[in-house]
């Protein structure tokens, strides 16, 4: 048996997998800086979950002020039906809500088609859209903040 003639201690039992090149022709191994390589990720992790948050922010505000306009459109309507109505309202029309002493009636006379026959004591509060759902829709009010709406 032939006796290896460099020291044992100077040679490798694997030397495929140490992190060092173990002769002259190995390809060079250089270590890399963790702590750049796990700034670079977690940079770029945080963009791409503030950009996501970013767009689920603005669908759940998209949402909230759908959900506050269908809460707006109910509370218009049960005021509507609770008013007197002395004719049938058809889908896709705009009538006009007033208020007499304290009483919400709908017409349908325009606040400008009046002319000379408006009576004194009634004030426009806003022209409404029955939609198909039977909910009311304000087109234009008087004020934009009028009654409980």
């Amino acid at each position: 048996m032939i006796e290896n003639p460099i020291d044992k201690d100077k040679v490798a039992d694997n030397p495929g997998l140490i992190q060092y090149p173990h002769h002259i022709g190995s390809a060079v191994i250089k270590p890399e800086d963790q702590g750049k390589l796990k700034s670079r990720a977690l940079s770029a992790m945080r963009e791409q979950t503030n950009k996501q948050l970013a767009q689920i922010q603005k669908q759940a505000e998209l949402l909230a002020k759908q959900a506050n306009d269908l809460k707006k459109r109910v509370e218009v309507s049960e005021q509507i039906y609770l008013a007197d109505l002395p004719f049938e309202p058809f889908v896709g029309h705009t009538y006009h809500m007033y208020e007499k002493e304290g009483k919400v009636s709908l017409y349908l006379i325009a606040p400008e088609e009046w002319g000379r026959t408006k009576p004194d004591n009634i004030e426009f509060v806003c022209s409404v859209k029955l939609l198909s759902d039977h909910t009311w829709e304000i087109i234009d009010s008087f004020n934009n903040n009028f009654g409980n709406f």
